[in-house]
């Protein structure tokens, strides 16, 4: 039961993925949430996730900013990034993350999803048979209803990882 919200891959950061490595496994989408994945909750685009844009497209990848935040919130985190992006996307649900898919022109099987949170981000991407990299927080500052939620995706983990160091799941 507690499977459905495994991550396929786990990452210190988006930033430490190796991209260059999920384009020769023949990846061609990555769609990414924004708080605490890419920035400090709230925060604008930083210079290092720009360059993590920039360094993308010249891969070849496609990208896609898929949030549950506001229009003004998600437009204004991508004005310096420049991508593809979906607002008020109601993660977990399926609807866009395949809209999202269908954005950028690429599939399911050669899409990846990188988020911080196993209920919304990695769950969603889940259910439709997508690539997950869960990555740590970037910044322990949150909204209660996310603290909340992390004390579950603990007891998911020791789980997950137990599961994992016993070669039940890879």
């Amino acid at each position: 039961m507690l499977r459905r919200f495994y991550p396929k891959r786990l990452a210190e950061s988006s930033y430490v993925i190796n991209y260059e490595k999920l384009y020769q496994e023949g990846y061609r989408g990555i769609l990414f949430d924004i708080d605490n994945t890419l920035v400090e909750h709230g925060a604008d685009a930083t210079p290092r996730a720009i360059q993590l844009f920039e360094r993308l497209k010249k891969l070849g990848f496609q990208t896609c900013l898929i949030s549950n935040n506001s229009k003004a919130r998600v437009s204004r985190f991508n004005e310096k990034i420049g991508t593809n992006y979906i607002y008020k996307a109601n993660k977990p649900f399926k609807k866009n993350y395949l809209r999202a898919v269908k954005i950028m022109g690429t599939r399911i099987d050669n899409t990846v999803f990188v988020g911080d949170q196993l209920f919304t981000d990695i769950y969603g991407a889940n259910n439709i048979g997508m690539m997950t990299y869960l990555v740590n927080p970037i910044h322990p500052k949150e909204e209660i209803q996310i603290i909340l939620k992390r004390k579950l995706e603990r007891i998911v983990l020791y789980h997950y990882r137990k599961e994992r160091s016993k070669g039940k799941i890879k």
